[in-house]
């Protein structure tokens, strides 16, 4: 069994900064395939950033540069740095684990940047 808690979500002006926390408890082996996704009213959910099976860092094209994902291991946390918001930004904001070939789900963050 995997926790995942979220926190940090907010309502920012376009070119804002927040930042997102996730602390996981359970079963948590590593922050491997550990990570955030997105949803938009009417869109599907998305990646957004995550730390891969082997430990390498995916981002969507559609925050490089602007997003950071980081963890503090000693936490159990993962954080998501988000700089230069724009409005498409707005979005419930998930901490995703996979473990053991399940999905493990936060609540979700709501993130919303006004223009």
């Amino acid at each position: 069994q995997v926790q995942l808690v979220e926190s940090g979500g907010g309502l920012v002006q376009a070119g804002g900064s927040l930042r997102l926390s996730c602390v996981a408890s359970g079963s948590i082996i590593s922050f491997n395939d550990m990570g955030w996704y997105r949803q938009a009213p009417g869109k599907q959910r998305e990646l957004v950033a995550v730390f891969t099976t082997g430990g390498r860092i995916t981002y969507a094209d559609s925050v490089k540069g602007r997003f950071t994902i980081s963890r503090d291991n000693a936490k159990n946390t993962v954080y998501l740095q988000l700089n230069n918001l724009k409005p498409e930004d707005t979005a419930v904001y998930y901490c995703h684990k996979l473990l053991n070939y399940f999905n493990y789900w936060g609540q979700g963050t709501q993130v919303t940047v006004s223009s």
